[in-house]
């Protein structure tokens, strides 16, 4: 799949200062990007470089010091945090390196738990995070734990629970971080398939090189600023 050039999200001149006691920490420092709908993008950059903070920003879980972010037009920077939420909660799915899974709720309860504000009935709720875990392959462990997953079903099921809210983008911290080259693979392959048919944007932020073979662009941060911006040869097959 080609992305389309119709920009998701504009940041505009954007940097995040943190305050520790003195000292003044520039995360993200003047930074310039568009993000098109539909597409599959990295983030690239060593520990501190500012990809988390980029994608925190562009998550809505964190507001810039300077500059806009812009959402479908609109800029998220004037949304009150009852808004801010409601944004998170519609249009945002969350996938994180250590996966988050409550550990005395079955697959199908995880994944549930993202729609645990929607005004669905119990019954649709469970159809919808039964489809999504069956999305991912995992429909013969509705009823399992997380400890009776392996690593790579565990992060299956974070991504059946970010899919579960048909969200505009799908946002990745480091989630290969806690896995073998076989399933880190495994879950790139499906991350893949899942931009490729659903057309759902897909931002990864990761130190991970690997990336630079199937994302259609990637960016590389450094000390907060953007260093580089390519445009890959886009696998839009699964990884050889």
């Amino acid at each position: 799949m080609i992305a389309q050039n119709n920009p998701l999200i504009q940041i505009q001149a954007v940097s995040k200062i943190y305050q520790r006691k003195n000292n003044s920490i520039i995360a993200l420092d003047n930074i310039d990007l568009e993000i098109n709908e539909g597409e599959f993008l990295a983030l690239i950059g060593q520990s501190g470089s500012g990809k988390t903070s980029l994608l925190n920003l562009i998550g809505a879980l964190d507001q810039p010091t300077l500059g806009k972010i812009i959402f479908k037009s609109n800029d998220i920077g004037g949304l009150s945090n009852s808004e801010l939420s409601l944004f998170r909660r519609e249009q945002i799915g969350f996938i994180f390196q250590t996966f988050n899974l409550l550990p005395a709720l079955t697959t199908v309860e995880n994944v549930a738990s993202a729609l645990i504000h929607s005004k669905l009935s119990q019954a649709e709720v469970k159809n919808k995070a039964t489809k999504a875990l069956s999305q991912l392959g995992l429909e013969d462990k509705l009823h399992r734990f997380p400890s009776e997953l392996s690593v790579g079903q565990q992060q299956k099921v974070g991504i059946a629970r970010a899919l579960v809210k048909n969200p505009s983008i799908i946002l990745a911290d480091e989630p290969l971080g806690e896995m073998d080259p076989i399933a880190g693979k495994e879950i790139l392959d499906k991350l893949i398939e899942l931009n490729n048919e659903l057309k759902i944007t897909i931002i990864i932020a990761s130190h991970n090189l690997t990336l630079e073979k199937i994302a259609q662009r990637v960016i590389f941060l450094n000390a907060g600023k953007i260093v580089s911006k390519e445009q890959t040869p886009y696998q839009s097959k699964f990884i050889q």
